[in-house]
């Protein structure tokens, strides 16, 4: 939807400089933007780009507050993330009126007559909603999800299509989950009979539990706890293709690249980024503001600790030691 920029910059905390009833519609890169789109610039060097571009406006730091010219500019000490808020307003739907603050199921949907559905609540094409579960305001059930029993899910999320979320796991606040997401379902974990040696399953009847603002990527899965929970904390952040195992304590603001893998019973603390194809065995700590670089391997039962450390390897060291034993192992190969 269109907004003008001096409501843009309101909401972001810019100083607008240029006409603020001028409107834009969406977000461009410099080279695709259009006279009805922002596009923002953190460099100096690229400023002169955007101002020539055919871009609405521009969202720049403090280096374009003495520029002239004749596009708008909104100034930030941090172009990027006024950007990415900009883009989430133009994004917004404005409020409905009258029966369809109701909700909306498409006729294909199969809900249970016991589903609480909250006010503007959509739920699309094929999907099934099970028994005592509660979709709350604003939230998007989309094409072909199965939503177990108990399911509670709050406001404002968007469930991409076929996402399945097992009984009783919970959903807090503006919770994004990308198609294809599995949530709740069962650990493995299994007990190995030594006369038989075969493995009887232990029991997975525990729950899971994501906090507000978290993103989940698609084809992600994330197990319930075996006997009490898993908890992904608040604003955490998690690419495609993640695996985290059951019982693990994910932090606040943590980062997940795709395709890392955690054994169970795990606890990532607030503020720890993971790299890509990174894999953890179960029992580890990882402590506030830790870095594990891409397929980084931790060790059972290890703790990494130091707030802005990057870590590298398998199993992961600090950065520094890892580069020197690399260096060595070269010098060594060469002899």
């Amino acid at each position: 939807m269109k907004r003008s920029l001096q409501q843009i910059a309101e909401a972001v905390g810019a100083r607008l400089m240029g006409e603020g009833r001028a409107e834009v519609s969406a977000v461009a890169s410099i080279e695709s933007a259009t006279p009805g789109d922002l596009v923002f610039v953190e460099d100096e060097k690229h400023l002169a780009s955007a101002l020539q571009s055919r871009a609405g406006a521009v969202i720049a730091g403090e280096f374009a507050a003495s520029g002239t010219g004749t596009r708008p500019i909104l100034v930030t000490d941090h172009p990027k993330l006024a950007f990415a808020r900009a883009a989430r307003l133009l994004r917004e739907v404005p409020p409905l009126n009258g029966a369809s603050q109701q909700g909306s199921v498409h006729s294909t949907a199969v809900l249970h007559a016991s589903v609480l559905l909250g006010p503007g609540a959509v739920v699309e094409e094929q999907a099934v909603v099970r028994e005592q579960a509660q979709i709350g305001e604003n939230t998007r059930i989309g094409v072909g999800c199965s939503i177990g029993a108990g399911v509670r899910i709050g406001r404002d999320c968007e469930i991409y299509p076929n996402v399945t979320i097992y009984p009783g796991t919970t959903l807090g606040d503006r919770v994004i989950v990308h198609a294809g997401a599995v949530l709740g379902s069962d650990g493995f974990g299994y007990v190995r009979d030594r006369k038989t040696g075969h493995y009887e399953k232990f029991p997975q009847v525990g729950r899971l539990a994501i906090e507000d603002d978290v993103e989940i990527g698609a084809n992600s899965t994330i197990d319930r706890g075996a006997l009490d929970e898993t908890r992904i904390r608040r604003g955490t952040k998690i690419d495609n293709l993640v695996h985290i195992g059951h019982n693990c304590q994910i932090g606040e603001d943590v980062v997940i690249a795709a395709q890392t893998g955690l054994s169970g019973s795990i606890v990532i603390e607030n503020g720890v980024i993971l790299g890509g194809q990174v894999g953890i065995g179960e029992h580890a700590r990882i402590e506030e503001g830790v870095m594990l670089g891409g397929q980084g391997g931790v060790l059972p039962n290890k703790v990494l600790r130091g707030k802005g450390v990057a870590f590298w390897g398998t199993p992961a060291q600090p950065l520094r030691e890892y580069l020197k034993q690399l260096a060595t192992l070269a010098r060594l190969a060469k002899k």
